[in-house]
């Protein structure tokens, strides 16, 4: 298997990292330059048409893309220590969680790094006042994520699972981009805490 990523701060190729690290699996990342459009050009496009990563080539061609999808793929081979839940209500609220911090969470910090931030500006026309509107909607969603944290370690309770991958990896990329959390969020900094200390989260 080939297993096409980028560094940090890219925030999707590294929560496959975590994943992997939480499983200890060693899976070498190959890297594609972002900076270069790598992941743009005809040869990666013809890997993933929406030339995007990560990305994790098979061994007979096929290319599974999305981020969540590759970590699915992963499960089914090394399954343990679970990390999209064991019973089927845990699968089912961890794939609820998932969507929550992308649809919630991540959709606002996406919004604000296209529209306006300086880096993406040569990319693609921005509507920096939609942008900076994205601030608002993303400290929304932090203090309901806070709420949802009260009495608990992680999203899903006692257990940390996939949900606490992909909002580790959201929140701190919102934080490189200028997207600060509130301090007085004391759940959500409690549990950034506990996740933070993980070694996968140096993955």
């Amino acid at each position: 298997m080939i297993l096409y990523g980028a560094p940090m701060p890219a925030p999707n190729p590294r929560r496959v990292r975590m994943f992997l690290a939480e499983k200890g699996v060693s899976l070498p990342e190959t890297p594609v330059n972002l900076m270069q459009r790598e992941h743009k050009s005809e040869g990666f496009r013809a890997k993933n048409s929406l030339g995007q990563i990560p990305a994790l080539e098979l061994d007979d061609g096929t290319v599974i893309a999305e981020t969540v999808s590759i970590c699915r793929y992963l499960e089914s081979l090394h399954p343990d220590p679970a990390l999209f839940g064991v019973s089927p209500v845990e699968k089912a609220l961890v794939d609820m969680w998932i969507r929550r911090v992308e649809f919630v969470v991540m959709a606002p910090v996406g919004q604000f790094w296209r529209h306006a931030h300086p880096r993406t500006a040569a990319l693609l026309t921005q509507y920096t006042d939609f942008g900076h509107s994205n601030r608002d909607a993303y400290a929304a969603a932090l203090r309901w994520i806070d709420r949802e944290l009260a009495g608990r370690s992680f999203l899903m309770g006692e257990t940390y699972t996939m949900a606490d991958i992909c909002l580790l990896s959201t929140v701190d990329f919102a934080t490189w981009i200028g997207l600060e959390a509130s301090p007085d969020l004391a759940n959500l900094s409690a549990w950034h805490g506990r996740v933070s200390s993980r070694p996968s989260a140096d993955a």
